[in-house]
């Protein structure tokens, strides 16, 4: 059989996006008189790669197990291409599912595993051989074919799982904490094929994951979650560049936040008084009088030489650090603006860090942005 018979079974649709279109309309998850989803409303375009995100509890795997129709909403609805599939059951649904513990059967071959699916639809043994082949293919697995789980790495075994999932060229692929069970370096290595397996087959992906840095890496979309409520939705830059609120910015992340009066209000922006501490802020627009709370990030700050100069300047002391390989975490002890964690490259480093050693820090007017406190965004 010819390679471009084999791979036609899982080749990509036609067109860029070419998956299908889900929607969450106001979508409510209640036990009892706890709310664990709350009037969660969200689009996923088609061929997109959407992450849910958020801390243990936030509602995103009871979000995940609605779209895969497990957990039966108590109010809102689920739409495929605008159509409403809420009350279809889990086995109507055509959704490819990726578990966190892979759940691959250990008596069965990886091909026998690859093929459940198609032998639950009845397919006949020559479809099934043509379609387990190109899945086992398409995750760098036909080699393995005759091997059980037990024999495989981790790795391994999630790209079996990934397989079987998409062998029945299923309409929407749910992946809930896929890689979270993998060692850091396995986990970085898989985040690369995931998304590169995502642009071949075109197909409409959604994700679940605490992990931040997966979430920034795999998506073209991350909804960011907590106490079961959509806080912010965006792309992965958008969301990490300008959050809304001071919890998006401290759990996609790290952050400083910096509190501050405004002084002046002109064009180019504000002048803010943080303790003693003058500091220029752009792209705000508040009144006089006006509290700022703002977001600025650790690799944001520089080390300033003597001779150097920055539109917004802080003096302080090296309170504690941390070599982390690729770069220096530093916590600065400054008079008005508290702590401060500056991330600074290992490679051009002007300093050799060390505890109280004085430094000058100094940032761009346009490095911080201004939040909401939490309590004001809900």
């Amino acid at each position: 059989m010819s390679a471009a018979t084999r791979e036609a079974p899982l080749a990509p649709r036609a067109g860029k996006g070419t998956g299908h279109a889900l929607e969450l309309r106001a979508l409510s998850k209640r036990y009892g008189a706890f709310t664990a989803v709350d009037a969660v409303s969200l689009r996923v375009e088609r061929g997109q790669f959407l992450t849910l995100l958020g801390p243990s509890g936030s509602g995103k795997t009871t979000i995940l197990m609605a779209i895969a129709g497990f957990v039966a909403p108590s109010e809102g609805a689920v739409l495929l291409d605008g159509r409403d599939i809420t009350a279809l059951p889990p086995e109507r649904r055509a959704f490819g599912m990726v578990f966190q513990g892979y759940a691959l059967f250990p008596h069965m071959t990886v091909a026998e595993n690859v093929a459940f699916p198609l032998r639950v639809r009845r397919l006949s043994r020559a479809e099934r051989e043509a379609k387990v082949r190109a899945a086992l293919d398409l995750v760098q697995l036909d080699r393995f074919a005759d091997r059980r789980p037990a024999q495989l790495s981790g790795g391994q075994q999630q790209r079996v799982a990934l397989a079987r999932a998409l062998v029945f060229d299923p309409d929407l692929l749910l992946l809930d904490e896929p890689l979270s069970a993998l060692d850091k370096k396995l986990r970085a290595e898989l985040q690369e094929e995931l998304k590169a397996l995502h642009r071949r087959v075109g197909r409409t992906f959604v994700n679940v994951t605490h992990d931040q840095e997966e979430a920034l890496s795999l998506s073209d979309q991350v909804a960011i979650l907590n106490h079961g409520r959509l806080v912010q939705m965006g792309a992965p830059a958008a969301l990490y560049e300008r959050p809304r609120t001071r919890f998006v910015a401290d759990f996609l992340g790290t952050s400083n936040f910096l509190r501050g009066t405004v002084q002046e209000a002109g064009d180019p922006g504000l002048a803010l008084q943080a303790g003693g501490t003058r500091l220029l802020q752009a792209g705000a627009d508040l009144p006089p009088g006006s509290p700022v709370l703002l977001s600025l990030r650790p690799e944001k700050i520089a080390l300033l030489g003597e001779a150097e100069r920055a539109a917004n300047e802080v003096a302080g002391t090296i309170a504690a650090w941390a070599y982390l390989g690729a770069g220096y975490s530093l916590t600065v002890r400054t008079a008005d603006l508290g702590a401060l964690r500056v991330a600074l490259p290992a490679w051009r480093a002007p300093i050799a860090p060390s505890e109280g050693l004085p430094v000058r820090l100094g940032w761009a007017a346009d490095a911080a942005v201004p939040v909401l406190e939490d309590a004001d965004a809900a």
